[in-house]
């Protein structure tokens, strides 16, 4: 029997990406869990219902153009999530936390989140104690949020700006975007990104440029990460 991965798409811009082919690569069943549809994507503070985690072998929440912290905005579902994803890893479930997802295996697991003194958006390096789990990248990022890390975790990544990979039992959370490509990023710039981008002083377009032309390289560095993470903290390698 297959295993399975369920990704938590907590709004309609978020793919798999390389991240989801690789699991397929590996025999994975992959199933997505939409939460705030496009329809609501200006209204997400929704009524959510999460399922029995024990049906998964993986759980992977992806990103959010919402803060973790932001319970006024979210707090419907959010609390939900962060109990359930609570649960989830002290059952000694594996899970995958990207961006948002990984702030919320922070906060569900003691830590604290926050709005950052400023966003890190784009192509960026990061300083990695283990290279070999959590590649130096570079990586894409889209945050303004950071954690600080929850009690019991070790951090595996930092950049000088906020800290980026940590492990906790099975559990790997990561602030930067493995399944990132050009396409989700076109998908982005429809929604605010553009705008996100542009206040930051940075050219959109260039940086989708740059990203159709990190594409390959990055794609394989994403192999690389879902491999060492299926192996050393998940144990489902």
């Amino acid at each position: 029997m297959a295993l399975k991965a369920l990704f938590v798409q907590h709004d309609h811009v978020s793919p798999v990406g390389p991240v989801g082919e690789r699991l397929e690569m590996h025999g994975f069943e992959i199933e997505t869990l939409p939460i705030v549809s496009e329809e609501n994507y200006r209204t997400p503070n929704i009524e959510f219902s999460f399922p029995d985690f024990n049906d998964y072998d993986l759980i992977i929440p992806l990103g959010s153009p919402w803060g973790v912290w932001d319970d006024a905005c979210i707090g419907n579902w959010l609390q939900s999530e962060l109990d359930w994803i609570a649960a989830a890893v002290e059952a000694g479930k594996p899970v995958l936390g990207i961006c948002f997802g990984g702030q919320l295996l922070a906060r569900a697991l003691g830590g604290k989140v926050d709005r950052a003194p400023s966003p890190e958006l784009g192509w960026t390096y990061i300083f990695s104690d283990d290279p070999s789990l959590v590649g130096n990248g570079p990586w894409f990022q889209f945050h303004y949020d950071r954690w600080e890390l929850p009690p019991g975790s070790v951090e595996i990544a930092r950049t000088p700006k906020a800290s980026q990979a940590f492990t906790y039992k099975r559990a790997l959370a990561l602030q930067f975007h493995p399944e990132l490509n050009a396409s989700t990023l076109e998908q982005w710039l429809v929604w605010d990104g553009r705008e996100e981008i542009t206040e930051d002083g940075q050219d959109p377009d260039v940086m989708l440029r740059q990203t159709q032309n990190e594409d390959p390289a990055a794609r394989l560095r994403t192999f690389d990460l879902v491999d060492q993470f299926l192996e050393r903290v998940a144990g489902l390698r």
